[in-house]
Order: structure tokens, then C-alpha cells, then sequence
């Protein structure tokens, strides 16, 4: 049997601690809480900004408050652009729930396969992954109600073109991230974008905002842009140069209208075109705005401004006789021809008839010099004043350079070149009564001023000229209008290809104003590459200015000053080139 023992007088027990002992621990608790309370201070005070900073790098977030984009009007407020509420689709990998039947219906409302969300969300390390940019507002309201954690959304906003591909060389198109990629879109990106604000929150570690710090910088949406298009006279103009392509089995196409008064833009279409909206598969040929990017020789649509140089400076009165016979003109052993001969012609129907020898006849009575500054004055080889990406300034040489035959060939459109917006714009000298007008691409409230080239004499001479050139006996009988009094010319050149000329290839051209006596607009067409048999600009680009002008002036209230009755006369004149 074991012996008790007294707990009371156990030698361990009853043996007494060193003071020193109970003095060391209480002075290493001492110092510890005071270590803690420096340790404290140092975070609390002295370091206080750096750790704030490494919460905020954990949990502290900025988020972009987009600006609404501005709109684009066109000139009676109708839109040709807009932002409409599009959000978008995120998701955490690291957190979210994998249920599978959820799974299926997230990659179905996404428009996606299965196999493509997985691989989106195959990286468990990432904490953010686009899943969908810019959702019908329906669809995304369908994805929250599914309840998948880790599946969120954000609010952006997307572009919507109402005109479609009749406009979309004007307005151009915004990327994903909203920013400007072509046209107006891209040119007057600072204004239309306006600026972003911003909110400061903490987040919790699945991406909630748990709390906002600081106040809020609310966003300044963009501006509106009111352009000088008239989207009905658009529309119009690109229908009718959408069918004149496809009858001809033509290469493209482009039209442009001016207000002969304002120098606004009215219209300014192209064929083949694209839908803004849908720009899948895009060639540059779509993307192109033909009407101001490309470059031709105009060919006969030169002739009168170097008619209209000759009476400028006395050398011919419009009644003045010039004989063109036999059909043909040699300079400096090169021969220079009519399509048909006509013997004595007087100036009014040098014109009318378009004939070659006739004009340069006249050109080699003046001086290089005088005939370049002519042409610079209505804006040849010079880049036109337009804000707009891609604009060109064609070739007009320095004079010293001409040789005599290059003088001849200029003329009547051949070794100058310019786009179709430039010759649209040059005939502005005719029917604003000898000023040349500077063109806009925004909506002008006043008739602005222009420069003075020719006399108002000589303008209304050569505007009688164009008239004859549309008429009875010209070469643009197509181009009458019902109800509209016309004037224009014609121009068929053949297209440049190597060093040379393409045997059968050619451009047709018509450009022209209306109403004759007081022009409001300038119509000018051209069709690239027609393969249906005819290719004068007379049978192919005609057409489509007299559609245009009529309803372009209709839409515009301008009363018809002639009976109406029809004017097209159905047998085809031939052009000279």
C-alpha cells in the first residue's frame, strides 16, 4: 500500500522563488507590450501612409465612370450616330461556381460554344476575364438572373448607325473601347468622347464594393456634332448610285452634292459600301471614301476652265468660230483627235459637242502659267480644308515643267488629276457667278464668302455652255431633269494602268448644277469601270445626277422653274474623251 503525500510538503513547493526570476518576467511582458505599443505606434503614425497604401493596392479600386458619346446629327437633327446603354459581362475564374447546366446557359446567352467559355475560364489564377463586350441590355438582365457566382456585370455603352451603309463613309465607326476608327468618328474623337469620371470603393476579395472613399467625379458626356448632311439627299444619292453600279457591272462608284451657296456638303456617297454595325470580314475597297481618297484624270470635265480662261481673258467671245476640222491636231508630233468631226464650231459648242481639237485650239493661245493658276484657283493639287482622315490633294505639276502637249492633253483632263470632291467643288466657280466656294462638312448658318476667279459675265456664259452641253445636241442628254433646268459636262477618260493607259478601261463622269439661272447645287458623278456595254459618262453617270438633282432640290422646297415634262432625249450621243 503506497504512502500518501501532503501536496503542502513537497520539497518543490515549499522551496521559495527568486526575486529575480519574477522580476525578469515581468520585465520581458513590459517590454513586450511596450514593443506592441511601438510597433502600433509605428504603424498607426509613423508609417501610417505606406500601409495605407498597401490596403489600398489589396482592396481599394478606381472605377471609370464612362461618358455618354456624343451624337452625330445631321443637318435637321436627325441622328446618324448614337450610344445606346450596352453592358458588359465579366467573370473572376478564381471564384466562380462551375455548375454545369449553368454553365451551358451562360455559353448559349454569349453566343459561344461550351468548349470556348471553358477556355476563358480554364486560368484559376486570373481575377478578371472579359466573357462578352457590349450586350443587349435583355440578354445581360438573362445572365444575372442565372445566379452564378463570380459572373458580373458593368455598364458600357455601345454605337448605333441609323443610316447604315448609305452614311458610313461619312460617320465612320468607334471600336470596342469607344473609340473613333474611321471618318467623322475618328476625326472629331476629343469632342465626341467627352470625359470619363471616376469612383473611389473598396472591394472585398470576390470583387464586391463593400464601401465608397471619397466623392465621386461625375462624367462630362461628349458633344453633339451637327454636320452639313442632309441624310435624305444621302440615302437618295446612294441609292440610286448603289443600282447605276450594279446595272453597269461597275467596279465602284461615288457622288457628290453640294450646296452651291453655303459650300455645306449635302451628300457625299460611295459604292460598294459596309454596315457600321456589322464589320465582319472588311476589305479596303469597302472602306475606302472613294469620293475623297481617290485620284483621277477628269477628262472632259476640264474643258471649261480652260474655255472659261480663254473668254476670261479676251481671246474668245462664246459665239466666237473655231474650226476643228478635219477632227484633228497635231503638237509636236502627237496626234490629238475628236470622236467625230465638226468642222467650224463656235465656243458655245466646243462645248456642247466636247470637242478636243477645240479646246486646246484655245489652251495653246495662253501661257503655261496662266492655265496652272487657273487651275490651282479652284483647288487642283491642293489638299482640301476638311477635316476628314485620308483627304487628298492630286497632281497638278509646276508649270515650267509642261511641255507643249502637256498643255494640249490638260485641256481636256488628261495629265492633271484630282478627286471627285475636287471637281465637284472647282464647278462652284460657275454657278456661284465666277467665285470658287470653300467647302464644309458642318452645318453653316450663312452664305459664306468666296473667291473671286472669273467674272460673273463669264461664269453665266459658261453656266449657257453647260446647259447646251445637257441639251438637245450634247453630250449629256440624260442628265435633263423634269421640272429643273440643268447645265454640266460630261467626262469619260481612260484608266491609268502601268506607265500607261488600260485599252478598256475607263471612268465616266457627268458633273452639273441646277437650276440653270441661279444654281442652289452641284451634282458631280462618277462610275469606275462600267462593263455593260457602255462607259460614257453621258449613258452612265448622267443618269444618276439627274435623279439626284431632282430630288435633292425637291427636298430642298427649290420650285421647278421649267414645265414639267419630260426632258431625257433617248438617242445617245457619243463624248469625246
Amino acid at each position: 500500500m503506497s504512502r500518501s503525500v501532503q501536496l503542502s510538503s513537497s520539497p518543490l513547493l515549499a522551496s521559495k522563488t527568486p526575486v529575480w526570476r519574477s522580476k525578469f518576467i515581468v520585465a520581458a511582458i513590459a517590454l513586450g507590450f511596450t514593443g506592441l505599443v511601438a510597433r502600433a505606434a509605428y504603424v498607426q503614425v509613423f508609417a501610417n501612409d505606406f500601409f495605407i497604401r498597401q490596403g489600398e493596392v489589396r482592396f481599394a479600386r478606381t472605377l471609370t465612370l464612362p461618358a455618354n458619346r456624343g451624337r452625330v446629327l445631321d443637318r435637321n437633327g436627325m441622328l446618324l450616330a448614337s450610344s445606346v446603354p450596352a453592358p458588359s459581362i465579366w467573370a473572376n475564374p478564381e471564384d466562380m461556381e462551375r455548375d454545369p447546366a449553368k454553365l451551358r446557359e451562360l455559353a448559349r446567352l454569349l453566343e459561344m460554344t461550351p468548349a470556348e467559355l471553358d477556355k476563358k475560364l480554364k486560368d484559376d489564377e486570373k481575377t478578371f476575364v472579359w466573357l462578352r463586350r457590349q450586350l443587349d441590355e435583355p440578354v445581360v438582365k438573362q445572365i444575372l438572373a442565372l445566379g452564378i457566382k463570380g459572373v458580373y456585370d458593368i455598364k458600357e455603352y455601345k454605337r448605333l448607325y441609323p443610316e447604315g451603309e448609305a452614311a458610313a463613309h461619312i460617320v465612320g465607326f468607334t471600336n470596342v473601347e469607344d473609340q473613333g476608327q474611321e471618318g467623322v468618328e475618328l476625326v472629331f474623337q476629343k469632342q465626341l468622347s467627352g470625359k470619363p469620371g471616376s469612383r473611389r470603393v473598396i472591394k472585398d476579395r470576390l470583387g464586391r464594393v463593400v464601401e465608397d472613399v471619397g466623392e465621386a467625379v461625375p462624367p462630362v458626356d461628349g458633344e453633339d456634332l451637327q454636320l452639313s448632311i442632309d441624310s435624305k439627299v444621302q440615302f437618295f444619292a446612294y441609292q440610286k448610285l448603289r443600282d447605276a453600279v450594279l446595272d453597269n457591272k461597275a467596279k465602284a462608284g461615288s457622288v457628290v452634292v453640294l450646296d452651291a451657296q453655303s459650300g455645306e456638303i449635302l451628300a457625299l456617297a460611295n459604292y460598294p459600301s459596309y454596315s457600321p454595325d456589322k464589320r465582319v470580314n472588311l476589305s479596303g475597297e469597302q472602306l475606302r471614301n472613294r469620293a475623297l481618297t481617290d485620284t483621277f484624270e477628269p477628262g472632259s470635265t476640264m474643258k471649261p476652265f480652260a474655255v472659261a480662261l480663254a473668254l476670261e481673258k479676251g481671246l474668245v467671245k462664246p459665239e466666237t468660230p473655231i474650226q476643228t476640222a478635219p477632227g484633228r491636231i497635231t503638237i509636236t508630233g502627237s496626234t490629238i483627235t475628236d470622236a467625230h468631226p465638226h468642222g467650224v464650231l463656235t465656243v458655245n459648242e466646243v462645248i456642247q459637242k466636247s470637242s478636243n481639237v477645240g479646246t486646246v485650239k484655245m489652251a495653246m493661245q495662253m501661257q503655261p502659267r496662266e492655265m496652272w493658276e487657273m487651275y490651282a484657283q479652284v483647288g487642283f493639287g491642293q489638299k482640301p480644308q476638311l477635316p476628314f482622315p485620308g483627304v487628298v490633294s492630286g497632281r497638278l505639276r509646276p508649270y515650267k515643267t509642261w511641255r507643249p502637249i502637256e498643255q494640249a492633253t490638260m485641256s481636256y483632263g488628261y495629265g492633271i488629276s484630282g478627286s471627285l470632291f475636287q471637281v465637284a467643288r472647282a464647278y462652284t466657280v460657275f454657278a456661284r457667278d465666277g467665285e470658287v466656294v470653300p467647302a464644309t462638312l458642318m452645318k453653316a448658318e450663312n452664305q459664306v464668302p468666296g473667291v473671286r476667279v472669273i467674272s460673273a459675265e463669264n461664269a453665266k456664259a459658261m453656266r449657257k455652255m453647260l446647259q447646251m452641253a445637257a441639251g438637245p445636241g450634247g453630250t449629256a442628254q440624260k442628265a435633263q431633269t423634269m421640272g429643273y433646268s440643268v447645265g454640266g459636262k460630261t467626262g469619260t477618260a481612260h484608266k491609268q494602268e502601268g506607265k500607261g493607259y488600260a485599252g478598256k478601261k475607263y471612268r465616266g463622269f457627268f458633273v452639273g448644277m441646277a437650276p440653270i439661272e441661279a444654281p442652289r447645287i452641284v451634282v458631280a458623278v462618277m462610275i469606275d469601270e462600267p462593263s455593260n456595254g457602255r462607259y460614257f459618262g453621258g449613258d452612265v453617270a448622267a443618269p444618276v445626277f439627274s435623279q439626284t438633282v431632282q430630288q435633292t432640290l425637291r427636298l430642298m422646297g427649290v420650285q421647278p422653274d421649267m414645265a414639267v415634262k419630260p426632258q431625257v432625249v433617248a438617242k445617245s450621243v457619243e463624248e469625246s474623251f
